[in-house]
């Protein structure tokens, strides 16, 4: 993995052909505003930790179908688990109206 902007856009390797160009992946970047420092602009679209993570877990699941193992179902549970405490964080700053804004 090579880091191009720290916690947005990262490259990731190929497995077997390290020589080859790898796959990019680019995660939202949002910015205050200039004008409205509470809000946030979009800087760079990109993809969300949330969406990674049902990724992971379909292809951990799909694995599993292949080659179940005691580890696997671990890693699935875990990443499951990762996934409701990101919904639980968007549904509190929800509630707090807070949601997409650049409050704690």
């Amino acid at each position: 993995m090579k880091v191009n902007v720290i916690g947005h856009n990262y490259e990731l390797c190929n497995f077997e052909n390290k020589e080859l160009t790898g796959q990019t992946l680019q995660f939202i970047q949002k910015e205050p505003s200039s004008e409205t420092p509470l809000t946030l602009v979009t800087i760079s679209d990109g993809t969300t930790n949330e969406e990674v993570l049902e990724v992971l877990i379909d292809r951990m699941k799909y694995l599993n179908d292949c080659f179940p193992c005691r580890e696997n179902a671990i890693v699935i549970t875990k990443l499951e688990e990762s996934l409701m405490w990101l919904n639980k964080r968007t549904s509190d700053r929800v509630k707090r109206n807070v949601e997409g804004k650049h409050i704690v």
